[in-house]
């Protein structure tokens, strides 16, 4: 059975569950995708199959994008990334592959990319406190000393300073799916996802359902 899918994150909300409880949930729009390559272990050394997500016109995809995808039909994707698979062989190019390879209760793995804050510094990066506000401090929020003296006089390397912050790959494991609604591509997981809304994420099973 395939193991994953690409969706779009679509944002959060909340429910309630029979017993009155109020469940926060991120609304994933999952699929539906088409196979674009089946990769085996005999020719490419692991069972894999490559997902189209999210069509696009083809006059704005490249020539040899477009050549590789003609090869599973004739429409063009956005997004192509790969999945694990037990077996390749119970799959063909330019099948749809939807929401009901999940079932409610099953834990997942979602991966996205986070929102891009730009250069910040070490109190919003890194959550230093800073330094004093009153007595003529003029080290509000500084990182302070960032060196050793006589030894060995450099910085060290992964010391916590200043930079970019956000637009990073992001993996949140454990997700359990609350409700699935198949006639829409929706499946709801309880808690965050990475992510702005309508950002790319990667949905796979995980090993905690056996």
């Amino acid at each position: 059975m395939c193991k994953g899918l690409l969706g779009k994150k679509l944002g959060m909300t909340g429910l309630f569950t029979p017993e009155g409880q109020y469940v926060p949930v991120t609304i994933l729009q999952a699929g539906p995708c088409v196979v674009t390559q089946i990769k085996t272990e005999a020719r490419d050394g692991y069972n894999a199959l490559q997902l189209g997500f999210s069509e696009k016109k083809p006059e704005r995809v490249n020539r040899p994008r477009r050549g590789h995808m003609r090869k599973a039909g004739e429409a063009c994707f956005a997004h192509l990334r790969e999945v694990p698979v037990e077996n390749p062989d119970d799959y063909s190019l330019g099948q749809a592959i939807n929401v009901d390879i999940f079932e409610i209760g099953e834990r997942l793995r979602v991966s996205g990319r986070t929102k891009g804050r730009g250069f910040s510094g070490v109190i919003k990066r890194h959550g230093f406190s800073g330094g004093r506000e009153t007595h003529g401090s003029m080290c509000h929020r500084i990182p302070g000393s960032i060196g050793c003296s006589a030894w060995p006089s450099r910085v060290m390397k992964g010391k916590r300073m200043p930079g970019q912050y956000g637009n990073a790959m992001q993996t949140v494991r454990n997700l359990q799916i609350v409700d699935i609604r198949p006639e829409e591509n929706l499946i709801l997981v309880k808690g965050a996802v990475p992510g702005a809304e309508s950002g790319l994420v990667t949905i796979h099973k995980t090993d905690k359902n056996k």
